[in-house]
């Protein structure tokens, strides 16, 4: 995982609010604790701590998820993070992104080919830290999607799912709620909906050949807004907040949302945002349509 990113904190151990340092960002390389490098300079300042602190060691890890039609990859599959307290306990814990370790999508769909392709990644990768670590995992706490186990995730097809259409219930919500964390609130009132029964245009948003997310608008009433690309990780939540923002200016404008997908055609190019990979829209038949294809590919 040359591409992965590492974060290096120290918190007090009484006190975890209480900082002492944080290095977040740290690209890993080829040799990610080879001296000199970022991460070990990162945990050598660490480790000069003395006394009661907590030592967190966080890597998001890039990976790719197998389905019939071909290879997917994710920006941050998996979260390895390691914890060490007051220099004695030592917590290792793994977190996936992906739902493709599971019988039953995030939509309640099931998938039986998916399952039996990457499943059997997940469990041999469990076992590989349980040899190094020389004790068995624990899982974690059931969601409204799965229910971790020793080795990877339990099979609910039979229990049928806890939420009629989890997706459309919580998703949606959780991933704007996400998005409108990381813009300031508007003076006005008054933007584009959010959502949309009609059919939606899009713009292709990309960063280093990496789709972010898509920027869309309504063919039929005053909606228009940002669909984040699951599998590109914090990076397309952080792209989208400076689209909503874009989306924000044309809606000052006055400009239909259509008239806003043209504009932002034209304006002048942002690296942080990345970039328009088209340049004529894109149509979608409805907004549940281009989710899914930011929610899967």
């Amino acid at each position: 995982m040359p591409d992965g990113k590492a974060r290096v904190l120290v918190r007090s151990g009484d006190k975890l609010r209480d900082i002492r340092f944080d290095a977040p960002g740290l690209r890993l390389g080829t040799a990610p604790l080879a001296p000199g490098s970022d991460l070990a300079q990162a945990i050598a300042r660490a480790e000069a701590f003395r006394g009661d602190f907590v030592l967190t060691i966080q890597v998001d890890c890039p990976g790719r998820w197998l389905e019939p039609e071909g290879t997917y990859r994710a920006e941050k599959l998996f979260t390895l993070q390691l914890e060490v307290w007051d220099g004695k306990l030592l917590v290792v814990t793994l977190e996936t992104y992906s739902d493709a370790w599971l019988t039953v999508d995030t939509r309640d769909r099931e998938q039986p080919e998916v399952y039996a392709a990457n499943a059997p990644r997940l469990a041999a990768a469990l076992d590989g830290i349980s040899a190094l670590l020389g004790g068995a995992p624990t899982p974690g706490d059931e969601n409204r999607h799965a229910a971790p186990d020793e080795t990877g995730f339990k099979d609910l097809r039979g229990e049928g799912p806890a939420y009629i259409d989890s997706w459309g219930t919580f998703e949606g919500l959780d991933r704007a709620s996400l998005l409108n964390s990381r813009i300031p609130r508007s003076k006005d009132e008054y933007e584009y909906e959010s959502i949309t029964e009609s059919p939606v245009r899009y713009l292709t948003i990309q960063r280093e050949g990496r789709t972010l997310g898509f920027v869309w608008a309504s063919v039929g009433d005053d909606a228009a807004g940002y669909a984040p690309r699951t599998a590109a990780g914090d990076e397309a939540f952080h792209a989208g907040a400076g689209w909503l923002l874009r989306l924000r200016e044309a809606y000052g404008r006055g400009l239909s949302p259509l008239a806003a997908l043209a504009w932002l055609t034209e304006c002048p190019p942002h690296p942080e945002l990345g970039q328009i990979a088209e340049g004529t829209p894109k149509e979608a038949e409805s907004l549940d349509a281009l989710e899914e294809l930011s929610g899967r590919n």
